[in-house]
């Protein structure tokens, strides 16, 4: 059986330390040993190589054996037991005798291999009767404090009471996961670290996710000696997953870091807080330094009272708060926003600044700024909404320190360091913006923040000063609490509410005047076709008698004096004829008449008996189908066949007798693809000169011509007269010809 041991012997340089494999470096702390058992069949296949220390077994001895093998039956059943009942019970300890030797061990699953953890029974640790007397003390004093800092400082003391640690930190994480130590106690000798700051390379990214996963981290002696473990080489790049292990062993760069501050041990506890690491509390003894399992369970507990208390504590400090912008808000809610003067009064107001506790604020609608208090000037204003609009995709957005977004603008951000943006209409620049001044502040770091890592002739090394460094923070505002974000976007959204009820008001406003406007010039025109049928067609026909006098009376005109006459009589008849079917197509528009059922054979019937003279004088013969019943409006439909007959008519082919077929479709159809509806068709066709296809949609606007009124008379509105009339009756009017081959004009009704 081939043995091997798996240390994990990368080199860690610039370029890897933030992804050094620190959940897998193949080596424990010597202060106990490990074994790792196969989940089934409990087969050693890990093993430190201090067995021998504990056990008096050495790792060769071991690999490959079964647990119940080398430890007996009894202490198998006890593991057993406790992985079916308690494995998942983080706080619980599982005694084993393993080799006549009593231990405590921590027991846990990592991909396969139960993790057993063993250290053995210290007589001189402390009761656990005094830890749980301490814990029951802890509780009463919790319920004095009401702040956070309150109860941090409690832990803090608390802990170190039950630890005995030289110093206990409480250390919370901002944003960017720059640490700063917010409560402490330590022994009265010890410099304080207490509101000292440390960059978030301190403790890099792997390392805060290991913490996430692991709670509890102890170094017992900074200057421990790393125990390989072993294991059977029985497949290529074997290795075991540590992460969960409280024996595993450190970074090398953290142990570095470690002896530069003068750190002998450490204790640390992860703060977790909706799932996300809040902070640490980190225990340093300035010498070597081990815990009893119990003693560090009951250390543990004290980081669950401090996550436990956070909502409730950061609410009671935000209540104060959040009661005074509340009552803003409902007063800002009560104000009606009717008009751009009263959104004025509402920007000027101080219950908008109060709102959030904002020291000015501004309001972009349809490109005018309102705004009251301390704020950019307009052009600035429309700049950064316009930005802000794009950046957020119109929806919202909040920092306490613009300047890290707009750096070209840090003149701007200096007055207006923090602000709350709220977008009021999407694809536009609408929007509301509270602003914030600088509030310069001295920041004190352990040590220069930007050298945490350095590199000397040695390689990389974390740093090795933690001397007193203050940093002056500009451009940066007090940050928005919760609850003033909160009311900043309750008010966001109510004040959305209000101008989209402002715009469509408006909108209503001047369509109401658009409609009056509209009713009057409608009413304007009808007076203008008045005028133009009856006033105009007076002297019209003052002209045709005139003319008609003289042409009778005066027989020793000239022959050019008579032809002028004439022109102008056909001049003034073309004109008349044009009146009147202007007036006709002024006069169809939705009629309010009943819709009935029409019989068309009876209709078009009509229509040839009353136009017989012309049809008569054109010799034309008029052929109809057995046409259907269809739901429209009699006197247009009659108004309708009248001008298509008289169009065939009138362009008849010179020498050819006029023939008119008016036949129907035998099944509903639809007109055209995205419209369902079935229509009934009635096809007119004709024998006639016919046209370019091109021309069959524009032959339907009014005053549109095809040939010279020389040789066929007419007004171009006849047509156009027919479109109105379908349209009227929800239907359609097409057409298709070609030059000397006739035109079929299909009319389409809607079937109900």
């Amino acid at each position: 059986m081939q043995i091997k041991d798996i240390v994990n012997r990368d080199i860690v340089n610039l370029t890897n330390c933030e992804q050094e494999p620190i959940h897998i470096p193949g080596s424990i702390q010597p202060h106990g040993f490990l074994l790792g058992l196969k989940e089934q069949s409990l087969l050693i296949d890990y093993c430190s190589a201090n067995t021998a220390q504990y056990l008096s077994l050495f790792h060769t001895q071991l690999l490959g054996q079964t647990f119940n093998a080398v430890f007996g039956e009894d202490q198998k059943q006890l593991l057993l037991q406790y992985i079916s009942d308690e494995l998942m019970l983080s706080s619980s300890l599982l005694r084993l005798t393993l080799a006549g030797v009593d231990f405590l061990c921590t027991l846990h699953n990592s991909n396969g291999i139960y993790i057993l953890e063993g250290e053995p029974v210290n007589i001189q640790t402390t009761p656990a009767h005094e830890a749980y007397d301490q814990t029951s003390q802890f509780l009463t004093y919790m319920h004095d404090t009401h702040t956070l800092k309150e109860l941090c400082q409690l832990v803090a003391n608390g802990t170190r009471q039950i630890t005995g640690y030289d110093r206990v930190m409480i250390y919370r994480f901002d944003a960017d996961y720059n640490g700063e130590v917010f409560a402490e106690r330590c022994r009265e000798d010890l410099e304080p670290f207490l509101g000292l700051h440390y960059p978030h390379t301190d403790i890099p990214p792997q390392a805060r996710e290991l913490y996430k996963k692991n709670l509890l981290r102890l170094i017992t002696d900074i200057d421990y000696t790393p125990v390989p473990v072993f294991t059977i080489d029985d497949s290529q790049n074997k290795n075991l997953d540590l992460s969960l292990a409280i024996l595993r062993s450190t970074s090398p760069i953290h142990v570095q870091y470690l002896h530069n501050m003068g750190v002998g041990a450490t204790l640390t506890i992860s703060l977790m807080h909706q799932k996300k690491l809040w902070g640490l509390i980190a225990c340093h003894h300035y010498s070597p330094k081990n815990l009893s399992p119990e003693i560090r369970l009951a250390a543990q507990l004290q980081g669950h009272f401090i996550t436990s208390q956070i909502d409730v504590r950061q609410a009671s400090e935000e209540y104060e708060v959040s009661r005074k912008v509340n009552i803003a808000l409902e007063k800002l809610n009560s104000n009606v926003l009717d008009s751009t003067c009263a959104l004025q009064k509402i920007v000027e107001s101080n219950d908008i600044l109060t709102l959030c506790n904002a020291s000015g604020v501004s309001v972009v609608f349809n490109g005018e700024v309102f705004k009251s208090g301390h704020t950019p000037n307009n052009d600035d204003v429309l700049k950064l909404a316009s930005w802000l609009a794009l950046y957020s995709n119109h929806s919202s957005f909040s920092t306490n320190k613009l300047v890290d977004y707009l750096p070209e603008y840090r003149e701007m951000c200096q007055n207006t360091s923090g602000i709350i943006y709220h977008s009021l209409e999407i694809e536009s620049d609408n929007c509301i913006i509270w602003y914030r001044p600088e509030t310069k502040t001295e920041v004190h770091w352990a040590g220069d923040p930007s050298k945490s890592i350095i590199k000397d002739q040695k390689g990389l090394s974390p740093r090795n000063s933690f001397s007193l460094w203050k940093e002056l923070v500009e451009c940066t505002s007090k940050p928005w609490l919760q609850p003033e974000l909160d009311t900043a976007a309750s008010y966001a959204y109510s004040l959305q509410r209000q101008i989209t009820l402002l715009i469509i008001t408006q909108e209503e406003l001047k369509y109401r005047k658009l409609s009056e406007l509209l009713k009057q010039t409608n009413s304007e025109l009808e007076n203008i076709n008045w005028i133009s049928t009856h006033d105009l067609q007076e002297p019209l026909r003052k002209i045709q008698l005139i003319a008609s006098r003289i042409l009778t009376k005066e027989e020793q005109m000239s022959i050019n004096v008579q032809d002028a006459i004439k022109r102008m009589d056909a001049s003034a008849n073309r004109m008349q004829t044009l009146l009147i079917d202007i007036l006709k197509y002024t006069r169809i528009k939705h009629s309010a008449d009943a819709i009935v059922p029409v019989d068309l054979n009876k209709l078009i019937q009509e229509v040839i008996t009353e136009m017989g003279e012309a049809i008569h004088e054109k010799t034309a013969e008029i052929f109809t189908d057995n046409l259907p019943e269809i739901q429209g409006i009699p006197f247009l439909l009659k108004q309708l066949f009248s001008n298509l007959i008289a169009n065939s008519l009138k362009y008849a082919k010179p020498e050819v007798n006029p023939i008119i077929k008016i036949t129907s479709n035998h099944q509903p159809e639809i007109f055209r693809a995205d419209d369902n509806t079935l229509y009934r068709i009635i096809y007119l066709a004709d024998n006639g000169i016919g046209f370019e296809q091109h021309f069959a949609e524009s032959i339907f606007n009014i005053f549109t011509r095809l040939h010279s009124s020389q040789v066929y008379r007419g007004s171009g509105v006849g047509l156009a007269l027919c479109k109105k009339i379908m349209q009227n009756h929800n239907g359609h009017i097409s057409a298709s010809s070609a030059p000397d081959e006739g035109t079929v004009i299909s009319l389409y009704f809607p079937v109900n």
